[in-house]
């Protein structure tokens, strides 16, 4: 199966790409034009990522893209609940691969609070968010059961993160597998980013958004949330 022969909405464009390489390359080309673009236009440049590994060459190739660093923001979808010396930890993720160098002017608000609690470290984040300037460039990724950055099906905070006019910006999740607690940016504060890019790799994720397209109920698959809005995806085998 292609990605061309998937029945896309209008709104969603499907790039295909030879290899991982050409992909993180490409993205992160994207990516830097549009954060050139928005610090010509208003001084600054806001981006939102998801972690994981898979993003991992994607941010190395960007990190070395000549933008005016100092001016950008960085921010994540997604969290998991745990210090940034930890090993899952995505912000530790960034400030090995992409917050280097040059990059490493940028801005970063994360969203791991040392809380007393896991609902306590959301609103603290959900606090601190309140600094995040509009979002320029959103970056997503996809699991296999169609989860995207922490906003899991079944999760018990799920109706209120898919919600698109909640008034949080962060909220609690708990994912299937381990580390169970997780911190996700909601729909209502994703949904506001100017550019939305889904990056997903292998044939298996590529049944998955035609699952996704043959369903519409986000709680089932919550990338359906994201597949009704203005959306670019980078797909490579």
């Amino acid at each position: 199966m292609a990605i061309s022969e998937l029945q896309w909405p209008a709104n969603v464009a499907a790039h295909a790409y030879a290899s991982p390489a050409l992909l993180a390359e490409d993205l992160a080309k994207n990516v830097a034009e549009r954060l050139s673009a928005a610090i010509a236009a208003k001084g600054q440049a806001t981006l939102v990522v998801s972690g994981g590994r898979s993003p991992v060459m994607f941010f190395q190739c960007l990190a070395r893209r000549p933008l005016d660093w100092s001016k950008v923001v960085v921010s994540l979808a997604d969290e998991r609940w745990v210090p940034v010396e930890h090993v899952d930890s995505n912000a530790g993720l960034l400030k090995r691969y992409l917050l280097v160098g040059a990059a490493a002017k940028a801005r970063f608000i994360g969203l791991y609070r040392a809380s007393a609690s896991l609902d306590a470290a959301a609103l603290d984040a959900d606090q601190a968010l309140a600094e995040l300037p509009p979002i320029d460039v959103l970056v997503l990724g996809m699991g296999d059961d169609g989860h995207t950055a922490s906003l899991f099906p079944a999760s018990p905070n799920l109706a209120q993160g898919l919600a698109a006019d909640s008034p949080r910006r962060c909220l609690p999740m708990l994912a299937p597998s381990v580390p169970h607690q997780r911190l996700s940016m909601t729909r209502a504060l994703l949904g506001t980013a100017a550019f939305t890019a889904l990056s997903v790799q292998g044939q298996g994720k590529l049944a998955t958004l035609r699952a996704a397209l043959a369903g519409d109920d986000p709680a089932e698959m919550p990338i359906r949330a994201f597949l009704h809005a203005s959306l670019d995806i980078f797909w490579c085998p």
